[in-house]
């Protein structure tokens, strides 16, 4: 990958960091800190899952 691609892909993650950490926030503020974690956990057990809500051809 040049450094120009490495660039665009790093930019492309801090973008993905801030919108979690502004819908962690979100979370918080609506429904407290517990419910905010335990959200993010299944998220995160249902991608290790692999298990996905868009149709197979749409990936």
């Amino acid at each position: 990958m040049t450094d120009a691609g490495a660039s665009a892909e790093q930019e492309s993650k801090d973008q993905f960091f801030k919108e979690l950490a502004e819908l962690s926030e979100r979370m918080i503020a609506a429904h407290g800190k517990d419910f905010s974690m335990g959200a993010l956990v299944l998220a995160a057990r249902f991608i290790a899952a692999n298990k996905s809500t868009m149709p197979a051809d749409a990936t």
